[in-house]
């Protein structure tokens, strides 16, 4: 099972972002997939997550109306559509994996696997 995310960068506040999680060694049908962050000096915390088969999503407060997680099966892909950033989303993101496939966990020890994390900087 491995999970590699990308599609950080540097972006100015008000600007958009789409960061890809791809899967392999199993099948979203599966799995919940939960992105996560980690700002330097701070606890790494939920921003969204997809439960198995894109039948339900959830969405940190902070991000709520401004990210949109989707998934594509097929394609063993999952994304997190970023507008409107904001300075304070600057962190590294990364996506993970948790093999009870209906339940969206917001806490990392939840989570199974983890893919490497994508830098975004976001700049007022």
């Amino acid at each position: 099972v491995q999970l590699q995310a990308s599609g950080g960068g540097s972006v100015q506040a008000g600007g958009s972002l789409r960061l890809s999680c791809a899967a392999s060694g199993f099948t979203l049908n599966d799995y919940a997939i939960g992105w996560f962050r980690q700002a330097p000096g701070k606890e790494r915390e939920f921003v969204s997550g997809i439960s198995a088969s894109a039948i339900s999503t959830y969405y940190a407060d902070s991000v709520k109306g401004r990210f949109t997680i989707s998934g594509d099966n097929a394609k063993k892909m999952v994304y997190l559509q970023m507008n409107n950033l904001k300075p304070e989303d600057t962190a590294v993101y990364y996506c993970a994996a948790d093999q009870r496939p209906t339940i969206v966990a917001v806490t990392p020890n939840n989570y199974d696997y983890w893919g490497q994390g994508t830098l975004v900087t976001v700049s007022s």
